[in-house]
């Protein structure tokens, strides 16, 4: 019953920390002006998926469902795991490890009038998936990503290998 209370926690800390960096990636957009990129937004995918499926498993297991919110924390792993590979992708291309893709760029939004075209192509920022424009600690927004990804795949690993039954001990009478 401890395990089973253990994933439970597990899986709300999974939860929580994949909000806080979602809203912490919103943050920088919406307040601190950091225009995303292709790649940047495709980094947030995994978070669209894998927050919802962790909702889903928190669910299943307070339903007593725990094989099935095992399966399902299996899947947030996997999701996780993979944005946790797109932000070392993006990072590596930032640093020139190798190179980022040919069609990434960003901006604002198209405009919404010929009157406006001209303003709006002046204001208007491209963004390159291969520089970064923010750096703590050596990380750009991507390498912090990769790590958070990374923490919350293993998180969800961890949750999901609590909630697997370890098989009944053999007693022996002397």
């Amino acid at each position: 019953m401890a395990r089973e209370q253990l994933a439970k926690s597990a899986t709300g800390l999974l939860l929580l920390g994949g909000l806080i960096v979602i809203a912490t990636a919103w943050g920088f957009q919406l307040i601190g002006g950091y225009v995303p990129c292709k790649l940047c937004l495709e980094q947030r995918i995994p978070y669209y998926a894998g927050l919802p499926l962790t909702a889903l498993a928190l669910f299943l297991m307070m339903r007593g469902r725990t094989g099935l919110a095992g399966l399902v924390l299996l899947a947030v792993a996997v999701i996780f795991a993979y944005g946790a590979g797109l932000g070392i992708y993006q990072a590596g291309a930032e640093w020139a490890f190798w190179a980022g893709p040919n069609d990434c760029g960003g901006g604002s939004a198209a405009p919404t009038s010929a009157s406006n075209m001209l303003q709006a192509l002046q204001s208007t920022r491209v963004v390159s998936c291969t520089e970064a424009s923010w750096r703590m600690f050596g990380l750009s927004f991507a390498g912090w990503n990769a790590v958070a990804s990374a923490g919350l795949a293993g998180l969800a690993l961890v949750a999901a290998f609590l909630l697997k039954r370890p098989a009944n001990p053999v007693t022996v009478d002397a």
